[in-house]
């Protein structure tokens, strides 16, 4: 252990006693980013199974809210993230999934799912 992130040590914390703090539908989210390079790839969402899951396999498991099932990231694309490591945040309400991921995350093919950038609204743009 020892590592550092965002310039401080971390702090080894069994899972078993991180006292995730899952919502009322069992659910935590998950920002998955890229490891080295501190890309945010995807937020997903992750049930007290899909992060066991995720521990014991070294690949990202999440739960499906609009499926109400687990699915492991890249079973079927063949892009399956290695999990590096699994950061809690001081709430104990958000994971932080630091992840090698070989190629798209994003079910569109993009490299992460934030590709689109807001820039106002349309009427805006019309000069209205």
């Amino acid at each position: 252990m020892g590592e550092k992130y965002a310039g401080e040590k971390t702090e080894p914390l069994a899972a078993d006693v991180a006292n995730v703090h899952f919502d009322e539908r069992g659910l935590v989210p998950a920002v998955v980013q890229q490891a080295g390079t501190g890309e945010v790839l995807m937020v997903a969402w992750m049930s007290a199974e899909s992060l066991a899951l995720t521990l014991e396999t070294g690949t990202t498991w999440f739960w499906s809210r609009s499926r109400s099932e687990l699915w492991n990231k890249g079973a079927t694309s063949g892009n399956m993230q290695q999990v590096r490591r699994v950061l809690v945040d001081c709430d104990a309400d958000t994971l932080l999934v630091e992840v090698d991921s070989p190629g798209p995350a994003c079910h569109t093919g993009h490299r992460s799912c934030f590709f689109r950038e807001l820039v106002g609204n349309t009427d805006e743009k019309d000069g209205e």
